[in-house]
């Protein structure tokens, strides 16, 4: 019996010792550091999720794909909203297919695929995608709502646009490009992706594939015809452009300036244009002030000349005080305009490609210049 005791009394000792090592293991396991992403993803959502209990009792839904895609990366650092009040996209997986373009307003490349966006919204918002516009600026007058909220106006657009100012959300995606464009099917997977112009065709093809996907998994009537739209907007044969994006200011700059002074940073120079130009350069008559990404005209009155290849030209710029600007192409009169709002002002329509030289004479002191662009 004494043995009996003793044995009896070591059995409870060890059950109490391995208990005591089981819950100082749990402590230590829940106090373990999970493993950290810096990039918040979307919700997923589950098949049952995405119908209710009506539906599920009035159409069979196949079981989901598996999907290897990655979940699309969630809004951050939004630093306001137009057409919207706040939201994230996980408010909108599982229920709409969503189409993240990255823009930013004076971008021409961006501005010639706004019809295309403005056309496919109208034509499936009803069908279940929504499109949210995301402005990442490229210039810092970019980063002001009312500019935005003007552009917005300008161009038509109706869905959602987040202003991201601190480029969060561009950096969540990784993003390198003006514009890309991001599909997002409705369980939250990136389904498709396209940087810069073109690919529209396809483009809505995916996103007619991503609506059936979603109709289907919501037990909707619906059906799309496979037919793309006819937009009427600007197409560009960027293989004949012969000039590259041109800009000003002493970090922008892409070294396409011919004055010998150059562009130093935080100085006003006095510039004088050459006997002759080289091609695809930019020069400056007159005293401007050179900053990180533009210059400024300080005396009443400059100059700009430009020898190009390209069939259109346009340039961003501003005016603090409101600046005339004379357009000569080839040594003739093409037109006067105003200049006074931050925003990308055409300077030449013209019809084929070919090399010419433009000459802008530009009145009023306070006219920023920040780049040209080409078509």
């Amino acid at each position: 019996m004494h043995c009996e005791k003793e044995v009896g009394e070591m059995n409870k000792a060890l059950t109490l010792g391995i208990v005591v090592v089981l819950i100082i293991g749990a402590i230590v396991f829940l106090q373990k550091p999970a493993p950290v992403d810096d990039v918040q993803r979307v919700m997923p959502v589950q098949q049952a999720e995405t119908q209710t209990a009506v539906q599920a009792t009035t159409c069979f839904v196949p079981p989901a794909q598996e999907k290897t895609s990655s979940l699309a990366p969630e809004l951050a650092g939004i630093a306001g909203y137009i057409n919207t009040a706040p939201f994230t996209l996980s408010e909108l997986v599982g229920k709409k297919v969503i189409l993240v373009d990255i823009w930013t307003y004076s971008c021409i490349n961006c501005q010639r695929t706004l019809p295309y966006l403005v056309a496919w919204y109208d034509k499936y918002k009803d069908k279940g995608l929504e499109i949210v516009g995301v402005h990442a600026p490229e210039f810092d007058f970019e980063k002001k709502l009312e500019n935005v909220q003007r552009a917005v106006e300008k161009f038509g657009i109706m869905y959602p646009v987040v202003l991201d100012n601190d480029h969060a959300t561009w950096n969540a995606w990784h993003n390198k490009y003006w514009p890309a464009k991001y599909l997002i099917d409705i369980d939250g997977h990136v389904a498709w992706y396209h940087f810069g112009e073109g690919a529209y065709d396809e483009a809505e093809q995916k996103i007619q594939a991503a609506l059936a996907e979603r109709a289907e998994r919501l037990c909707l009537n619906e059906t799309m015809n496979g037919l793309v739209s006819d937009v009427a907007a600007q197409r560009v044969e960027f293989e004949k452009i012969g000039t590259p994006e041109i800009y000003l200011g002493y970090v922008f700059s892409r070294g396409n300036f011919g004055n010998e002074q150059g562009l130093p940073a935080e100085e006003t120079v006095k510039y004088s244009l050459p006997a002759s130009f080289s091609k695809n350069n930019a020069y400056l008559e007159g005293e401007w002030y050179i900053a990180k990404d533009h210059a400024k005209l300080v005396s009443d009155t400059g100059k700009v000349v430009l020898k190009y290849n390209a069939k259109n030209v346009n340039i961003v710029a501003s005016s603090t005080v409101g600046s005339g600007v004379t357009v000569f192409l080839d040594g003739q009169k093409a037109g006067t305009l105003g200049v006074e709002v931050e925003d990308l002002y055409n300077m030449v329509a013209g019809t084929d490609y070919s090399e010419h030289t433009l000459e802008l004479d530009i009145s009023g002191a306070g006219f920023k210049l920040y780049t040209f662009t080409f078509g």
